[in-house]
């Protein structure tokens, strides 16, 4: 039974796949609803023609009379809440609401919730995958893959949930049963004041949680809670009580929980030590939720890592090829960096660049000159980025993605690594970060 009431009118602004996914929603739930988007053209109108010709939709400049007549707005996750006309109609008593906000009121099995700058797609993929291995049936989206509302079913008994301070933003009372910000590091600063802002709407995630999960080493990652919430943390260092971590013993590092080792580090499929921490992370997350170890160790073992986050492409004169074009910020970039170029004899060849979203890069100075051999600049912001390494390692600049490879190959000794890892966003040269990871696997495979 939906917890909306049907007497009231609702607009869903906004009609890309989240936007989509409400028109669907609101529909089976009888409500009277009409769509609204600042597009002319936006991706879903032909479907929404198609399949509900009934619904007004109002496409170009939003319009507050129109905004006014709604009780509720459901704003997708891509337009920000700062919109004039948005702050006009909430002036004036209408709620700005999401589709996350609606998910968890309708959601009737327990939610792992998890957030972070970076991250939050490998470890929300392995919390499913060792949900599965547990036998559950369990519902992954959210952010990643299928929208929340697409996932709503009596017969789930979980749901992991990646989602974005864009939709945390629209969220006023998740409820959770576990909820996470794996890590806070400099993003969006186009759409936010600051990063105190951005922090501020990915700690959202934790409004009515039943238990948290921290990370140990971000300090920025821990919520304000209530006396008595049970917390769990994760981090590279030896755990100890509610914790998990890395122990060593006789040489051998393993995953570990409390004073208990659980698995040699060795065993997992994805390399570094940041794979390590999603690892922890998702550990910490299952158990919050009673998983069992046995399954999520197993969930582990066969994990090979997600497409576009330091996924291994091929190896080719002794030199391996890693495509994170995922890495569209800062820290995303110095997690690879770190975890790749710490675990390995060689150095690293960094292709980097691309539209900065207003970043500071001066953070990667100290890392880029600690494990690359040289770095491979591309893109708009690519003097942005030669400004802030400096000296510290030889840099070539590129005007495209296969000059960028051939340079790399030319750079690179046997026992380095070649990786995509820009720390911008793609749109300036390529349609999205999938297209730019596609296209640099592709030119890897044809080398020869």
């Amino acid at each position: 039974m939906s917890l909306i009431a049907s007497d009231h009118f609702r607009i869903v602004v906004g009609l890309g796949k989240s936007g989509m996914s409400l028109v669907r929603f609101l529909a089976q739930q009888g409500v009277s609803f009409a769509v609204a988007d600042t597009r002319e053209n936006p991706p879903e109108l032909a479907t929404l023609r198609r399949d509900y010709p009934q619904v007004e939709v109002r496409c170009g400049e939003l319009d507050v009379e129109f905004l006014c007549r709604a009780d509720e707005l459901y704003v997708s996750p891509g337009l920000a809440l700062a919109t004039p006309a948005l702050q006009a109609a909430a002036a004036r008593g209408v709620k700005l609401s999401g589709d996350i906000d609606l998910f968890a009121r309708n959601a009737k099995a327990p939610i792992v919730a998890i957030s972070g700058s970076n991250a939050k797609s490998t470890v929300t993929t392995l919390v499913g995958e060792m949900a599965l291995a547990a036998g559950k049936r369990v519902a992954v989206g959210g952010n990643l893959g299928t929208p929340a509302l697409d996932l709503l079913s009596d017969d789930i008994e979980l749901y992991v949930m990646e989602l974005s301070s864009f939709q945390l933003e629209t969220t006023n009372q998740l409820g959770a049963e576990v909820a996470t910000v794996l890590n806070v590091s400099e993003d969006h600063m186009d759409r936010y004041s600051g990063l105190p802002a951005y922090h501020l709407a990915k700690h959202r995630i934790f409004r009515g949680a039943r238990q948290v999960v921290v990370n140990r080493q971000d300090a920025l990652t821990r919520p304000l809670m209530s006396e008595g919430l049970p917390c769990w943390t994760f981090g590279l260092s030896a755990p100890d009580f509610k914790a998990f971590g890395l122990r060593e013993e006789n040489g051998e590092k393993y995953l570990a929980f409390e004073f208990e080792n659980l698995m040699p580090v060795r065993e997992l499929k994805v390399r570094g030590a940041h794979n390590q921490a999603n690892a922890l992370a998702a550990l910490a997350l299952g158990h919050a939720v009673g998983l069992p170890f046995d399954a999520m160790l197993s969930g582990l073992r066969s994990f090979t890592g997600l497409e576009h986050r330091c996924q291994w492409v091929r190896e080719f004169e002794g030199v391996s090829y890693y495509n994170d074009s995922k890495a569209t910020n800062v820290g995303a970039a110095l997690a690879a960096i770190e975890g790749l170029g710490a675990d390995m004899d060689g150095k690293l060849v960094l292709i980097a660049g691309g539209d900065g979203k207003g970043a500071d890069f001066s953070g990667l100075h100290d890392s880029v000159a600690r494990y690359c051999r040289a770095v491979v600049l591309m893109g708009r912001d690519a003097g942005l980025i030669a400004d802030a390494l400096g000296d510290s390692v030889p840099q070539v600049r590129v005007s495209s993605l296969d000059e960028a490879i051939a340079q790399s190959r030319s750079l690179a000794r046997p026992g380095d690594a070649v990786l995509l890892s820009p720390a911008c966003a793609s749109f300036d040269m390529f349609k999205n970060y999938e297209e730019r990871g596609h296209l640099f696997a592709r030119a890897v495979e044809a080398q020869a």
